[in-house]
């Protein structure tokens, strides 16, 4: 692994340069630890060699596939709205998990299902906020991160939001971190450039993770950037800009543990791209045939996160077929539990359609709020 490079140009001299000189270079670095066969490419860090550790990663991916399946049926059946899945992109979500500090704060978009799961939000509640009540938003299981902030359908608007987080955190002295996860398409807005201007200007405790899926809906990373890397796009606001292997869950998390150490004690902000591949549609409301080749597809399907890891788990004597199978019962329960519990909800009145929209409701609005009421009460 190459130490990355001083992202920080020289300052300026009295004197010009010549004419031809060269007055910034920069580097990109990429980071693969785990190969695609599950043999490490090099010295695996500390947390790697922990035996429960890589186990309960690899069950946390096994948990967020089934999650995923099941809401995508759910969905079908009419029990769901419009639902994002991840699958192909497990890695990324339980290594930023798994990686963040409890006190550090989530800003992500709606494809983070995994990261909030390894945070403590329930399962129940994510169904919840997919069915179309923002009760789901609430967070209230007993190790909810209470400060997380809801899930971000608007693309690349929460990266000024991080921003503004981390300054606070800076301001306060305290050593926590605002990490905000976007997709490939995010970095396209003007909202991504402007938080890393602001952030690398006034060195911020925030990450940016860039997960480069390679598809913005329909449209493809080629499209999007004529860049060589998305991680570069950090170099122009004087901020380190990273690749990782995003389907090499060891390396995203170390990689990810290194930004999140220099961000908290003094550092100043990062940009990691983590290149992965989203295996399933956008969304239920989509469907991938239309504009993706099949070739491509099946390239990424060999490359799943979920195998390369069991793979080392096998290699190592770790895990065995009974392992899998518990694991997968295991999984299937926990789902169907929290489907229950979801179900289980009584649906909210309409008129709470108006709540959570104004700091005091204006007064046409309270008339509506009541004709809906009225309404309800006269059925």
């Amino acid at each position: 692994m190459r130490k990355l490079a001083d992202t920080a140009p020289a300052a300026r001299t009295a004197e010009p340069p010549a004419a031809s000189a060269i007055v910034a270079q920069f580097d990109v670095r990429y980071t693969q630890l785990l190969g695609a066969d599950g043999k490490p490419r090099a010295a695996l860090p500390a947390f790697a060699t922990d035996v429960d550790e890589l186990k309960a990663s690899y069950r946390e991916m096994l948990l967020l596939r089934t999650f995923d399946r099941k809401a995508v049926a759910l969905q079908r059946t009419g029990r769901l709205g419009t639902y994002p899945p991840c699958i192909g992109q497990e890695a990324v979500s339980v290594a930023i998990g798994r990686a963040m500090a409890r006190e550090d704060v989530l800003l992500g978009t709606y494809r983070e299902t995994g990261v909030m799961l390894a945070r403590g939000v329930r399962m129940s509640e994510i169904l919840l906020y997919w069915s179309g009540d923002e009760r789901g938003s609430a967070y209230s299981g007993p190790r909810a991160p209470r400060e997380d902030f809801p899930i971000c359908v608007p693309i690349a608007t929460h990266a000024p939001h991080a921003v503004g987080v981390a300054y606070a955190f800076k301001l306060r002295r305290e050593p926590r971190v605002a990490v905000c996860v976007l997709g490939d398409g995010a970095t396209s807005k003007g909202d991504f450039y402007e938080a890393l201007n602001a952030a690398g200007v006034w060195q911020l405790p925030v990450v940016f993770v860039v997960v480069n899926n390679e598809w913005a809906i329909s449209v493809p990373r080629s499209r999007q950037s004529a860049a060589a890397t998305l991680a570069q796009k950090a170099i122009a606001a004087g901020i380190p800009g990273e690749q990782v292997d995003g389907n090499d869950l060891v390396g995203v998390r170390a990689v990810l543990e290194d930004a999140l150490a220099a961000a908290r004690h003094g550092g100043g902000p990062r940009v990691v791209e983590a290149l992965t591949y989203r295996v399933g549609d956008h969304t239920t409301a989509d469907d991938a045939r239309r504009y993706r080749p099949e070739q491509e597809l099946a390239q990424w399907q060999r490359l799943d996160p979920l195998a390369r890891l069991e793979k080392l788990l096998v290699r190592e004597r770790l895990w065995t077929e009974a392992d899998d199978v518990h694991c997968v019962e295991q999984c299937n329960a926990q789902v169907e539990q929290a489907i229950a519990e979801f179900q289980a909800v009584p649906p909210r009145a309409p008129e709470a359609m108006f709540d959570h929209l104004f700091a005091e409701l204006p007064a046409a609005l309270h008339e509506q709020r009541e004709a809906v009421a009225r309404g309800k009460r006269h059925e």
